[in-house]
């Protein structure tokens, strides 16, 4: 009988500890924040708020995606607490054509756009039929039309802005040839077309400097800071999770905006509200 009744309380024992266990897992799973991110320079500013986020005790896991889909489906299924990859044009469009539900959880960064040399070195050597590179999504095309357009390489029909296309082109007076690809892809074709217009993460992945190798890219003070500032982020209903606003605060913290200033050199700018 002592014997049985010691065998119980054993079991009950490691029952308990059992429980106590998985109560001390679920907990470090609610410190753990997972994000999603393009390598350059979202992952790398995000490592360096990684320390930070350990001190008031969250654990920040980051996943690296080379596309622009990924990220928000993750998110939008719950598998990530949130991505940090993309301007607020992208996401929105995104919402619009794929029904997700991703809202901004705050504004970290923006990446000038710019016109890069590819067989021509400066604007003033456009010859007729030249190519010139460009993404393909929907934001990010009309970003690249409308630098285009500001350069004088191409003029667009009244009214079109952040969702044009090569439709939109009123008047090309040089015929350029302009080729669509996935952004990922524009600065792999560099040395085969004039010009490639690139988004400033993949300039930086190319070993490209806005500031020192662009022909032309998008003032600092423009309206395009605003409009395609680079968000935190996560599933509506979210943004206010206090793991979030941890996030986004260190993100938005003098250590980053020095980081950012330190390393970038003009090809990443910290967004002030």
């Amino acid at each position: 009988m002592k014997r049985r009744l010691f065998t119980l309380l054993v079991a009950g024992v490691l029952t308990v500890s059992a429980l106590s266990g998985c109560g001390k897992s679920d907990k470090k799973d609610e410190k753990t924040i997972k994000v999603a991110a393009s390598a350059t320079p979202h992952a790398e500013i995000l490592e360096q708020a990684k320390p930070i986020l350990k001190e008031q005790g969250y654990n920040l896991e980051i996943t690296v995606f080379d596309d622009y889909v990924q990220p928000m489906t993750v998110v939008e299924s719950g598998e990530f607490d949130a991505n940090y990859m993309a301007h607020i044009p992208y996401v929105d469009s995104f919402n619009e054509e794929q029904g997700t539900h991703i809202v901004n959880a705050g504004g970290i960064h923006y990446e000038p756009f710019g016109i890069y040399p590819g067989k021509k070195k400066t604007l003033e050597e456009v010859s007729d039929g030249d190519v010139v590179a460009v993404p393909n999504d929907t934001t990010n095309e009309a970003r690249a039309l409308l630098l285009l357009q500001d350069n004088g390489l191409i003029k667009l029909k009244d009214g079109a802005g952040l969702t044009a296309t090569v439709n939109d082109i009123a008047e090309n007076p040089h015929k350029l040839e302009i080729k669509e690809l996935e952004a990922a892809q524009v600065a792999r074709v560099k040395d085969e077309v004039a010009y490639v217009v690139l988004n400033g993460n993949y300039a930086l992945s190319a070993g490209l400097s806005v500031a020192k190798d662009s022909i032309a890219f998008e003032s600092s003070d423009s309206e395009a800071a605003k409009t395609y500032v680079n968000i935190v982020g996560v599933k509506e209903g979210r943004e206010n999770d206090e793991a979030i606003k941890a996030l986004v605060k260190v993100l938005q913290s003098e250590d980053i905006v020095k980081y950012i200033t330190d390393t970038y050199d003009g090809a990443v700018i910290s967004f002030s509200k």
